[in-house]
């Protein structure tokens, strides 16, 4: 009876999926090791280390008054935001339940089973997960010698069953980062019969010689979608809000099979505020080049390989045995310090470690010293 049952719930390409992980909660790691809370430092998650805005908290706050009601389906006020910042229409607009909740529509909204998705190998993970969801085959791409995305081989990869490209910028776990001119004149190949999403998590993060309006590519390119997020540079990761900007064709499909009411009332209010809170992203900003200085020259001082990032966060070798970095990350994990082990990703000797505030880096720097001199 149980296998029947079995056999009739689940697709076999859904039972194959592995779920995915995030990076350990303080509150685990403090049960199974023994530690204080308070002691632990968590660099794992690519979270702010600022936390949430105050304006942010307010808006919250006030909205939180009216939580008997359901949130505006529409997101109107969000929406209209959005589009006035980048001055696009309003049906321009998707809203998610974070960036995540972007890919994985877009996934479900142009491909099916047997249709193709092309990504990057040591790209983000929910890029597989949504393709496998769908039932689509996979086309991992090889990266090039420093982790990052080969442009023309993922060119060459698309075929006449593929549906969506996912392109990541800045890339994780890698921190790697694309010319505007190299994503661009990769777009402009891609036939247009094929979705390119520009994965733009960590775009706050990059530094002005780096910036470039993709939104432009989106007024030029029916096939193009731009997803963004307000857990990384805004500090709202627990609220889980993020965007897609592509145009009336795309979004259209995309608001057909979101969940209907899919971002929440205090997410919305607290994302209209972020985004009105210059002084914040600036401080944000500010903050992340100082750890990454301060993270980089430490990994230069221990003579570890380190790749150059563009994001909030430094992929650092930690040994050259497959399971270097499975053994580094439980002794900083014994040390009261959370980092993320990337193995899943094709990377066993490597830990991403997220940039934090400078004594929590400290904390960490200090932690893998004795780890690694041990």
């Amino acid at each position: 009876m149980a296998d029947k049952l079995e056999q009739n719930i689940g697709l076999s390409y859904v039972r194959e999926i592995a779920p995915y992980v995030g990076g350990r909660p303080i509150s685990e790691v403090a049960r199974e090791f023994g530690l204080d809370e308070a002691r632990i430092v968590k660099l794992a998650s690519n979270e702010n280390p600022l936390g949430m805005p105050d304006s942010a908290k307010k808006a919250m706050m006030a909205a939180a008054q009216d939580l008997a009601r359901y949130p505006d389906s529409n997101g109107f006020e969000l929406k209209n935001v959005l589009a006035t910042k980048f001055s696009v229409p309003f049906e321009w607009i998707t809203l998610g339940n974070g960036s995540n909740d972007i890919l994985e529509l877009t996934a479900r909204a142009v491909a099916h089973e047997g249709d193709e998705i092309v990504f990057s190998k040591h790209a983000f993970a929910v890029y597989p997960l949504a393709t496998q969801a769908v039932g689509a085959k996979a086309i991992e791409v090889s990266a090039t010698a420093d982790f990052g995305h080969d442009l023309p081989a993922m060119l060459k990869a698309i075929s006449s069953k593929t549906r969506l490209v996912f392109v990541a910028n800045p890339n994780n776990p890698t921190g790697s980062f694309l010319t505007a001119e190299a994503i661009e004149q990769f777009i402009e190949q891609v036939p247009p019969h094929v979705v390119v999403v520009i994965d733009e998590a960590y775009n706050e993060f990059l530094t002005p010689e780096q910036q470039y309006n993709a939104v432009d590519w989106v007024r030029r390119f029916p096939n193009v979608i731009v997803s963004r997020s307000f857990s990384k540079a805004y500090g709202l990761a627990g609220l889980r809000i993020g965007y897609g900007i592509a145009q009336n064709n795309l979004t259209d499909l995309l608001n057909r099979i979101r969940q209907p009411f899919n971002v929440n009332s205090l997410a919305q209010a607290a994302a209209i505020a972020a985004l009105g809170d210059s002084a914040f992203l600036k401080q944000c900003y500010e903050v992340n080049q100082a750890g990454y200085a301060q993270l980089t020259q430490a990994f230069d001082q221990m003579g570890l390989t380190y790749i150059p990032s563009s994001g909030n966060f430094v992929l650092v070798k930690v040994g050259d045995q497959p399971d270097s970095g499975a053994k580094v990350n439980l002794e900083l994990l014994k040390a009261g310090v959370i980092v993320r082990p990337v193995g899943n990703y094709g990377l066993p000797e490597w830990l991403r470690i997220s940039i934090g505030l400078p004594e929590e880096n400290q904390v960490f720097i200090s932690a893998l010293k004795r780890i690694l001199n041990k």
